[in-house]
Formats: C-alpha cells, structure tokens, sequence
C-alpha cells in the first residue's frame, strides 16, 4: 500500500480509490504487526510448553468444548477456519500423537467425526495454564477493563463484517 505521505499512482479502476489518512494507516500497520506478532509468541509457547501448534491446540480446545468430545471435521474446520484438506493433514498428525482419533458418524456415516483421546484431554489441560498464562501477559493484563471490553466489541464488529463480505464473495462464485 502506498504510505499516507507518498505520491500515489492514478486509479485505475472503476471506483475511486479511499486512500488512508495518516492516522488510518498508523492504526492499521499497528494491526497488521499485531496480526503477525501475536499468533507468533501464542505459537512459540504452546510449541515449548506442550509441543503443540496453535492450531492443534485450538482445534483440540473446540472438541474439549463438546461434552462428548467429538464434532464432525466439517463443523471443526468452520470453528478453527481450515479448509477441510488442513483439517485432516492436522487431525493426521494428532492422530499419530494419540490424541485425536476419526470414526465414521454413527447418526451419518456420509462424516466423519474427531474425537479428542483421554491423552489429548490430558495434554490440553496440562497445557492451558501456561497458554491462558501467556495470553493474560501479552493481552489481557495489557488492557484495562473498559479497553478490552472495546477490544471486544471492535473484534465482533470486524469478525462480523468479515464474515458477511466472505459470504459476498462465495455468492458471486469469487472465493473457491
């Protein structure tokens, strides 16, 4: 993106391109480092504390949530936002640790479920402290609470429109 202060190139497009004012383009390079930063320190200690990516750890929290600790891999795909040909490359790699094993659906065996071992329940809950631990260090004791309550809200906000613009695109036959 061009910076605030530079010359920028003529539109080409149909619209007119809104370019960011100076404060815009703070708060987003702010986000943007945040983007990449914060999934980075989550990452390295569930790796050095549990030997776990963030997204096996997420996806391994998602089916702890179920009281019977299994969810189809299409409905853990939409809750960890993986395509469903991550999820199993993922689920596969649990699989070999022995905390997440597949079966057929018995209500649809057209699914297939994940469902979380007793060792991968084990590892999950010896590894929460350190996560919730790290998260509370680098976020939410950051933030007093009327600023996370906002960081809230902003996040739904975000995360809503997100969603509305991604089922935009899926109508028009843009995203595969």
């Amino acid at each position: 993106m061009p910076r605030a202060t530079a010359k920028r190139p003529p539109d080409t497009g149909a619209r007119s391109t809104r370019w960011l004012s100076s404060d815009e383009e703070a708060a987003w390079r702010a986000i943007v480092q945040l983007m990449v930063k914060l999934p980075w320190a989550i990452e390295c200690q569930l790796e050095s504390d549990a030997g776990l990516s963030f997204i096996e750890y997420h996806a391994m929290a998602r089916l702890s949530e179920d009281p019977e600790h299994t969810l189809r891999m299409s409905e853990l795909a939409l809750l960890t936002n993986a395509s469903l040909s991550r999820l199993s490359h993922l689920v596969k790699r649990l699989e070999s640790r022995g905390l997440v094993r597949r079966e057929a659906d018995p209500a649809d065996g057209r699914y297939t479920n994940a469902i979380l071992t007793e060792a991968g329940y084990t590892l999950l809950v010896a590894s929460a402290p350190g996560h919730v631990a790290r998260v509370r260090s680098l976020v939410v004791d950051a933030l007093s609470p009327a600023e996370l309550r906002a960081l809230h809200r902003a996040s739904q906000r975000l995360l809503a429109r997100m969603e509305t613009s991604d089922q935009r695109h899926e109508d028009a036959g843009d995203v595969t």
